[in-house]
């Protein structure tokens, strides 16, 4: 049985589909369709004790461009990462930071690895890596002020 959503169709045997993400709601024996067109992933937010160092990390050790940021009530700043994509800081973090990485992280695809490996060892930033994934891709950790850790990863050529 396929369902015909305009220019998206949906095989409810395969689970193929095109365009669209959705997912079943079972209610009251009803199913129910929940429709979100997710576009891309716009940014990603760190709590941080310290918005001075946490700038000087960004800016200074990964090369993140600062974005002008509005006038909230509470301290942060705005980094620019690939094209579209931006990390935001947000000040005044009085609970601990919970990171790992194997566990909350973020990761930032880069072209170079070695070249990367090089810049932080010039910088003497405290890194892990370059180490290669089982799935062939490189990758390297490296911790911000706050103990938030960062994935720099290559993907595959």
């Amino acid at each position: 049985m396929t369902y015909d959503f305009g220019s998206t169709k949906y095989d409810l045997w395969t689970g193929a589909f095109a365009t669209l993400t959705f997912s079943f709601v079972l209610r009251t024996s009803k199913i129910v369709l929940l429709f979100m067109n997710i576009l891309i992933l716009n940014h990603v937010a760190v709590h941080v004790a310290d918005v001075k160092a946490s700038i000087a990390f960004y800016r200074n050790i990964l090369g993140l461009a600062q974005l002008p940021r509005p006038a909230f009530d509470f301290p942060g700043a705005w980094f620019r990462i690939g094209q579209t994509q931006e990390l935001h800081i947000i000040g005044n973090r009085t609970e601990p930071v919970h990171s790992h990485s194997r566990g909350t992280h973020f990761a930032l695809q880069v072209d170079d690895i070695k070249a990367v490996e090089a810049e932080l060892k010039s910088k003497k930033a405290t890194f892990t890596g370059p180490k290669q994934r089982p799935d062939g891709n490189w990758q390297i950790f490296i911790q911000d002020p706050d103990g938030h850790y960062i994935e720099l990863c290559q993907l595959k050529a």
